[in-house]
């Protein structure tokens, strides 16, 4: 018998409740969330309950990533639970209130409810990846709030003298607003220069970032970047996210991970009704996104498919869910190209 262990994580105590196969609680314990603690715990589930254990974990990943890893480590099968479907499992469960150990048993009841869960896996190549897109995503953020501030320094400065957001992005836009400032006197004018320079610094390592990511997907994912509209971040945002597409047993499940399989919401006159979920990876689906809508410009397969949509008398967001759902499936099966170079097929579809 298998016994299902759920893991409520924080960042200081992961708690750990273990269930039988209908999901009656057998035991709980709160460990440290280090490697020792994670240790002491598969100890805990060893002498408890046997060998045959399976780890459920909500898929919180900047909590649960360590703590998926030494499992691993240690032979151990994990699988993650969605955060939105976590929030069903509690509305929907008998205990008032709400605790780490009501938590662990949620999520563990939920692994027996939901066989199809996706698995955890050691893949240090999609982690490295994730964790570059992640750090270039922060840099532009903050870069972008540092030109809307030397915008109103420069509008304080000259009402006159504006210079367009994107257009900062660039080295000789931000020269020629160097060479404005230089000599200029006044504190809001230093305080101008001084947040000029962040923006060049930020400017550099984004630029960096983006070099060094478009090497790692040009090595790593030739399929995946050979489709149109799937440029080195947006190849490198889907590898990153999907995190292993071998944990996936099907590219239905893959799309319903990316929240673009379409749910049924008809009744009665209103059979076959259809709607794009709004749960999954919304980082995922927002990659898939920008491809469909550059398919969509581009003269091609995918936008011969929009417009057959289109024709057949779908609206424009109709077809645009339809397009995104093939996407998944071409996506699907050039990341399975990618990273089973053993088993590549002959020849891939790259659009719709």
């Amino acid at each position: 018998m298998v016994i299902v262990i759920g893991a409520d994580v924080h960042k200081a105590t992961h708690t750990f409740v273990a269930v039988d196969e209908v999901g009656r609680k057998l035991g709980e314990k709160t460990v440290k969330a280090t490697t020792a603690g994670h240790d002491g715990a598969l100890r805990w589930a060893r002498a408890q309950f046997g060998t045959e254990l399976r780890w459920g974990v909500e898929d919180c990943r900047h909590l649960s990533a360590r703590l998926e890893r030494d499992m691993l480590a240690a032979g151990q099968e994990v699988v993650r639970v969605p955060p939105k479907l976590m929030a069903h499992a509690r509305a929907s469960a008998r205990e008032r209130g709400k605790s780490d150990p009501i938590d662990a048993l949620a999520i563990a009841r939920a692994v027996l409810r939901e066989p199809d869960l996706p698995a955890a896996v050691h893949d240090e190549s999609t982690r490295e990846l994730k964790l570059l897109v992640d750090r270039r995503e922060d840099l532009v953020g903050e870069r972008t709030r540092q030109i809307n501030r030397l915008r109103w320094h420069l509008h304080e400065l000259d009402p006159e003298f504006d210079v367009p957001i994107k257009a900062l992005r660039t080295r000789v836009q931000r020269e020629r607003v160097a060479a404005w400032l230089a000599g200029r006197p006044g504190l809001v004018a230093e305080i101008a220069r001084d947040v000029l320079e962040d923006i060049r610094a930020g400017s550099v390592r984004i630029d960096e970032l983006e070099s060094r990511i478009g090497g790692l997907v040009q090595d790593r994912y030739p399929h995946l970047l050979a489709m149109p509209g799937c440029g080195p971040l947006v190849a490198a945002k889907i590898a990153g996210e999907t995190a292993n597409v071998n944990r996936f047993r099907s590219e239905a499940c893959f799309a319903m991970n990316a929240g673009v399989a379409p749910l049924p919401v008809w009744s009665g006159n209103t059979k076959g009704r259809v709607r794009m979920s709004r749960t999954g990876n919304r980082q995922l689906n927002a990659a898939l996104h920008r491809i469909a809508v550059t398919q969509i410009r581009l003269d091609g397969l995918g936008r011969a498919y929009y417009r057959k949509r289109l024709d057949g008398g779908d609206c424009t967001a109709e077809a645009l869910r339809c397009l995104k759902r093939r996407l998944a499936r071409i996506v699907f099966h050039a990341l399975h190209a990618d990273q089973n170079p053993a088993h590549n097929p002959a020849s891939l579809p790259l659009a719709a």
